[in-house]
């Protein structure tokens, strides 16, 4: 004979503090595969990128619906291990009005501001006709996992070998210096997700339900 069972179910606003630290704990630990929330640093960073002179690898990524799409190849992994960090892989050639345009698509972010001054500096000594490849190598996707060829466009002369090299290096420090950018604003965003506030935002809108103690009702 069938037994029925009343069960009285919590949304966040009805926990105590505690249940709503357990609830949020939950919540974490059910997206921690998700990474939906880094796709808007994804697309700002091909913008600045575009205005720095960087053309980003287009890479095809499956979807979970069996398609595929087409995205920036922007490799990362993160937050907490040594080795965690964020490379590219694309096309670097001088972005004409960068130092300008940077300027007005990020006014406080400095480093970009710098990154961009160095690149337009290095490139002026060269008739703007420094160009870079950038690939991926390793297991890891920090920014020293890369193999990055610099050169000069075809019909552009070098004169001292030891200048042009030091350029390279200083186009090579630059296109890794912004690695790191991706990679901190990819870390701000994960913190941000990951806040109290955001998380519980998350929660109410999606209308979960607990017990008294926290504890989801699967």
């Amino acid at each position: 004979m069938p037994i029925e069972i009343t069960k009285t179910l919590y949304y966040y606003e009805d926990l105590d503090e505690k249940g709503k630290e357990k609830a949020r704990e939950w919540y974490r630990t059910a997206s921690e595969g998700d990474s939906f929330w880094s796709e808007c640093v994804i697309e700002d960073a091909a913008d600045m990128a575009d205005i720095l002179g960087i053309d980003f690898r287009t890479r095809r990524v499956k979807l979970m619906g069996g398609g595929t799409r087409m995205e920036p190849a922007i490799y990362w992994s993160g937050f907490w291990s040594q080795e965690d960090g964020a490379c590219f892989e694309g096309m670097y050639k001088y972005a004409k009005g960068s130092t300008e345009s940077i300027r007005k698509a990020a006014p406080k972010d400095e480093e970009l501001h710098k990154i961009a001054d160095r690149l337009a500096a290095v490139q002026s000594r060269y008739f703007y006709q420094l160009i870079a490849t950038v690939k991926h190598r390793g297991r890891y996707y920090h920014e020293h996992c890369t193999e990055i060829d610099v050169d000069l466009e075809e019909g552009t002369a070098v004169y001292n070998s030891r200048n042009f090299e030091e350029a390279c290096e200083e186009v090579r420090d630059c296109l890794r210096d912004f690695m790191r950018w991706i990679y901190k604003s990819l870390e701000k965003e994960y913190v941000w997700f990951n806040s109290d506030e955001i998380v519980a935002e998350n929660i109410i809108d999606n209308e979960y339900t607990f017990d008294e103690e926290g504890k989801r009702d699967d």
